[in-house]
């Protein structure tokens, strides 16, 4: 998957401490990634947009 043109942006959740951050990128069309900052190359999730905005409300709710 190309995700050079990935803009990520860490979560308004995530501490200030460096720990238990997460970023999200979801500038690409039909797709948002997500990742952990703490290991970039770790691995990356990725969700539909409607996924990620029911993930997203649910969490919020």
């Amino acid at each position: 998957m190309d995700m050079t043109d990935a803009r990520w942006r860490t979560a308004t959740r995530s501490s200030n401490n460096g720990g238990d951050c997460v970023e999200v990128a979801d500038n690409l069309p039909g797709r948002v990634l997500v990742r952990d900052s703490k290991d970039r190359d770790g691995g990356t999730l990725t969700f539909a947009p409607t996924a990620w905005a029911s993930f997203v409300g649910a969490v919020r709710r």
